[in-house]
């Protein structure tokens, strides 16, 4: 196991000006950790964990394992092993061979070789199957595989590039659970990328949100939720997406059509300091309710219900300003709207009012 930092690590390619794929990544992974990259395509998750890996070179700044710098060091002298979105796997071995096959390259002996895979073999359930072809695997046994082949060479570093996205949906959340109770029970430091911000909710122990090669906010999956950092975060993370909307500020908070959301005094304070006439105002559907007769609340069309059971999201128009911006509420599902009908949202939850400054995107203070 090993400790990971990125310091002030860039990867750039060609251009005029040359494209900052990575962009100043400082970045600490402490020993054990499970730590997720997300973002969305061409955020340079991917290009960072190569850069790690040493499939990337690091054009600015340095990465260190276990305190040494590797920067230079090449991919097979770094303690690493990764597994890829493509299973890699040597169709012609069994799955024993392509689990072992990286140790006999090292010239393990074949009495050591076959003890790591029978265990590897145990932890990941592929004890029957060891003596089959890939060809004849579902594409989750195949993905264990490939877990399993990194797993025997017992690394200071796992990496892992998106190695669900070739699974269907039910068989995605059974192999991240699956993957998130072998890295707590291995303990070995996990850095995992993902587009999918569920998965990252679901599995790190904390998650590094980047867009545009910048990091925008590493911690935990609740403080991400909570407390965003800025508007991009608060929008990324979440599903449903929160509902981001610039809207006009009066002196008792964020203007709505027939509702004044409350905002915190130091946030009102930031505002006015800034001098601000509008703010970001963050609502998650979850955050909003539909309003009781006679309540107050800000009129909503009804254009479209989601019903999923228990709950149902209620998406529709409210007027803000001279405009109509869709919102979604999250509505009782046994008892959903109809299409066209007009109801009245209200905030469920005042402390769950997030505000950002239009022109940055930056949080405004809360505290």
């Amino acid at each position: 196991m090993a400790e990971v930092s990125y310091r002030q690590a860039s990867r750039l390619y060609p251009g005029n000006p040359p494209v900052r794929a990575v962009d100043s990544l400082d970045l600490d992974i402490a020993d054990g950790e499970f730590l997720v990259l997300v973002g969305p395509s061409g955020s340079g998750k991917s290009t960072a964990l190569r850069m790690l890996a040493g499939l990337e070179d690091v054009d600015e700044g340095a990465i260190h394992i276990d305190g040494k710098d590797v920067t230079a060091v090449p991919p097979k002298d770094r303690d690493i092993a990764m597994v890829f979105q493509s299973y890699a796997l040597y169709p012609h071995m069994t799955v024993a061979e392509n689990m072992g096959f990286a140790l006999k390259l090292k010239r393990v002996s074949k009495a050591k070789i076959a003890e790591r895979v029978r265990e590897a073999a145990a932890l990941l359930d592929l004890t029957p199957y060891l003596d089959r072809k890939p060809k004849a695997l579902s594409g989750g046994q195949r993905q264990r595989v490939a877990m399993g082949r990194a797993i025997v060479r017992e690394p200071a570093v796992f990496l892992m590039d998106e190695p669900l996205s070739n699974l269907d949906a039910k068989l995605r959340v059974e192999t991240r659970a699956n993957i998130a109770a072998l890295q707590k029970r291995l303990g070995t430091t996990t850095i995992y990328v993902t587009h999918d911000q569920v998965e990252a909710m679901t599995m790190g122990h904390r998650v590094a949100v980047l867009k545009d090669g910048k990091l925008q906010q590493c911690d935990t999956p609740r403080n991400l939720y909570e407390r965003p950092r800025n508007a991009f975060v608060a929008g990324f993370i979440g599903s449903p997406a929160m509902n981001l909307k610039t809207v006009t500020l009066t002196p008792d908070g964020a203007q709505l059509d027939g509702l004044t959301v409350p905002l915190p005094r130091a946030t009102m304070q930031a505002a006015r300091s800034a001098g601000a006439e509008s703010v970001t105002l963050g609502l998650r559907p979850e955050s909003l309710r539909l309003a009781g007769a006679g309540e107050p609340g800000a009129k909503m069309t009804v254009e479209l219900v989601e019903e999923l059971g228990a709950d149902a999201y209620v998406h529709g128009g409210i007027k803000v300003g001279d405009r109509v911006e869709r919102f979604v509420v999250r509505a009782d599902g046994r008892r959903p709207p109809q299409l066209g009908e007009t109801v009245q949202v209200a905030v469920g939850n005042a402390d769950e009012v997030h505000a950002f400054a239009p022109d940055t995107g930056e949080r405004l203070a809360d505290d």
